[in-house]
């Protein structure tokens, strides 16, 4: 069983064999392992995505499950939490957890050395060197970091609408795009809080910024030029960090924020391959949930240090009721 479990979603994928079906169950995602009852959110966000798979299946027994959780690079004491959480719910013989950002970085590059910009809610760079060198940029969150995410270039799109709605700041398409998706402006501040997850809510704002971007709008240009500066930049100083071995470095980008197209990912390009280090642009091989199932069948990748893993000691509990119990 493969989770990908992001700021905004959780996927799962269930592989009876490498031929299998790749039917996906997605659901409302957490703020984080690093958040208050980060595990918690998870635990019950992965169990969302997860159980319907296993009653689809029959009541399978997975051999294993592998979760790539946002917020596991800065909270392994969570991620560790999680992986007993994940034994006691799941019927399976060993859990397993990593950053989000390990397993985009194993799927896009086969388990293979390079740079994986992994650019969605939040954005983080990881790079994997040819001998063994690991280096992971960003990924602070949205308060600290996340530079050139899409909950970034939400808020500075929330941000100019209202500025705009004070007269404080130029004219600009954002605010009509900002009321349409809100709301009431006015309540602006708690609609974007309501959910508990604020960096997730205006990250939804994302796509309205870029296709004012396409349209023209200057105030919408300059926010998502400024967003793939700053991814570039991410992506570069992890290139900087791991070795190369003499070949230039594969880099791809991942994660849902690829979707706003030409207007952040054209300049993000340009910005790449004009940089003069010795980085090859490539497409992605695989997405998060791909890298998830090779990092839980194979254990001579890079990544392998990068992953919490426990294995049962006892017999497969019986599956556990929907709800999983309040304390962790």
């Amino acid at each position: 069983m493969a989770v990908d479990l992001g700021k905004t979603g959780c996927r799962a994928m269930l592989w009876n064999s490498a031929d299998s079906s790749r039917a996906v169950n997605s659901v409302a995602g957490a703020p984080g392992l690093a958040a208050p009852d980060g595990v918690t959110a998870a635990r019950a966000a992965v169990r969302a995505a997860v159980e319907p798979l296993l009653r689809e299946a029959g009541g399978a027994r997975p051999e294993s499950v592998l979760v790539g959780a946002a917020g596991a690079a800065s909270a392994p004491a969570a991620a560790r939490s999680l992986v007993g959480a994940l034994l006691e719910d799941l019927p399976v013989r060993e859990a397993a957890v990593t950053s989000d950002a390990v397993t985009a970085h194993a799927g896009a590059l086969g388990g293979r050395a390079g740079v994986v910009l992994a650019i969605g809610t939040g954005a983080v760079a990881v790079g994997i060197g040819a001998d063994g060198t690991y280096a992971r940029v960003d990924g602070w969150g949205p308060l600290l970091g996340d530079d050139g995410s899409g909950a970034r270039i939400g808020t500075a799109g929330l941000r100019a609408a209202l500025r705009a709605h004070d007269g404080r700041g130029p004219d600009t398409v954002l605010l009509d795009a900002a009321a349409g998706l809100f709301g009431d402006l006015e309540r602006l501040p708690a609609t974007v809080g309501r959910d508990g997850n604020p960096a997730r809510t205006a990250a939804t704002f994302a796509p309205e910024v870029a296709r004012a971007a396409d349209a023209g709008d200057a105030v919408a240009s300059a926010i998502v030029r400024d967003a793939a500066a700053d991814l570039a930049e991410t992506a570069l100083a992890a290139a900087r960090r791991i070795t190369a071995g003499g070949e230039p470095l594969p880099a791809a980008v991942t994660g849902g924020l690829t979707g706003l197209g030409p207007a952040l990912m054209a300049p993000l390009t340009a910005a790449l391959t004009g940089s003069g280090l010795p980085v090859r642009l490539t497409s992605a091989l695989g997405d998060p949930l791909d890298g998830a199932r090779l990092l839980a069948l194979d254990r001579a990748t890079p990544h392998t240090s990068l992953v919490v893993r426990v294995r049962r000691t006892t017999a497969n509990p019986s599956p556990t009721p929907a709800t999983p119990p309040a304390s962790v």
